[in-house]
Parts: C-alpha cells; sequence; structure tokens
C-alpha cells in the first residue's frame, strides 16, 4: 500500500469529492486538547493536519510516519522539520518503543487494512501509547439509513476500488476499529459527524 502515485492529485480529489469535510473531521478536536510532549502521527497525507497540530502546540515532538515518501515530501514542505521527524515506513512493518506517545493520530488511516491487519496495527499502537495517552480518529463510516445509506455504500465501495487500483490497498470494506481500541484499555470521550453521515471524528483515552 502506498499513495506516491496520487500524492499530487490527493489534495484535488479529496476537494472535488467531499469539499472540506476530511479536513474538518481530522481537526474537529485539535483546539481542545491539552499539551502533550510526543505525538505519534501516522498516515498524515500531505501535512494539512500536522499543520493546525503545530499552530496549536508549537513545540510538541512528532514522529510522523507514512509508506508514502511523495506524501511525506509534501508535509515537509508544509511544516519543515522544526521539532518533526519524518518517518517513510509501512505501519504494519514499524517498531515503536512501549508507552513512548501521549497523542496518537490515526486519520482516514483504519480504513485501509482488512481485520486481521487493523487487529495487528490497533495493538501495536496502543503498545506503544502512554497511560492517560489521546487517541484522535477521523474516519469512514457507513450512513446508516435512508438515500445516504445507500450513496454512503457506492461511494466507499468506489473509493475502495479506487484505491486498491491506484495504491495496492488490500482493504475492500470498512471494519469497525472501535471494539478493537475498547480492547487494548481506550475509552471513547468524544465524537464528532459530518453531515452527510459518513465521517466522524473520535477521540479516544487510554486508561
Amino acid at each position: 500500500m502506498n499513495f506516491d502515485r496520487v500524492a499530487p492529485y490527493y489534495r484535488r480529489l479529496e476537494t472535488l469529492v467531499f469539499g472540506d469535510r476530511l479536513q474538518a473531521a481530522r481537526c474537529v478536536f485539535v483546539r481542545q486538547l491539552p499539551p502533550f510532549r510526543r505525538a505519534l502521527i501516522v498516515g498524515e497525507g500531505d501535512g494539512r493536519f500536522l499543520e493546525q497540530l503545530r499552530d496549536a502546540q508549537p513545540e510538541l515532538l512528532v514522529e510522523c510516519i507514512d509508506a508514502s515518501e511523495e506524501m511525506l515530501e509534501l508535509a515537509r514542505a508544509r511544516v519543515g522539520d522544526r521539532y518533526t521527524q519524518f518517518i517513510q515506513a509501512d505501519i504494519r512493518e514499524a517498531a515503536f518503543p512501549a508507552a513512548r506517545y501521549d497523542l496518537v493520530v490515526t486519520h482516514f488511516l483504519l480504513d485501509c487494512f482488512e481485520e486481521r491487519q487493523l487487529r495487528e496495527v490497533v495493538e501495536k499502537l496502543s503498545a506503544a501509547a502512554m497511560s492517560n495517552a489521546i487517541w484522535l480518529v477521523a474516519d469512514f463510516q457507513k450512513p446508516v439509513r435512508g438515500l445516504r445509506r445507500a450513496f454512503g455504500r457506492l461511494l466507499i465501495a468506489t473509493m475502495y476500488l479506487f484505491f486498491r487500483s491506484v495504491a495496492g490497498l488490500e482493504a475492500r470494506r470498512l471494519v469497525d476499529y472501535a471494539p478493537f481500541l475498547a480492547a487494548h484499555g481506550f475509552i471513547l470521550e468524544k465524537e464528532s459527524g459530518a453531515p452527510n453521515g459518513m465521517i466522524r471524528s473520535q477521540l479516544w483515552r487510554h486508561r
């Protein structure tokens, strides 16, 4: 799975399909966060969330991991290297020290994995989180009823087809990550949904 091919066009594609909804979902909690010492951001993409987090907490130490070198270069060009380490790695193969981060961020990442891989990724990131750490997630969900549900199912299926073709995505459907976070001691504290019912933002805290 690698988004190098789509990186130069990703923002335009995102805006064409969703307008500013995905960026709003990424940033909905950013001004409500307490001060952190060290953050791990996985699958950051072109750095637009990181820019907002940097603006809110300019001295926060950040490790930003992405499988796409092109995406990392876009993020680096946007925010620079000050207090930020950019690491090209597949999260499934990366290793992290135990209990290192008090903030974990996975925006529009967990939907990229089939169930077994998702369970392993959540387990790995949970082990890297400190006690009382916050985990921010923004991701897609299927609207629950009516025409929105039918349209949402069609759009999500189309996105999976597209990204399997251009980025080698292995997942074919949405898998609910919430039970895996809960199983590793995270409690959902805040949630916000987009008006279209397809996007949710959540703030989880480690016990």
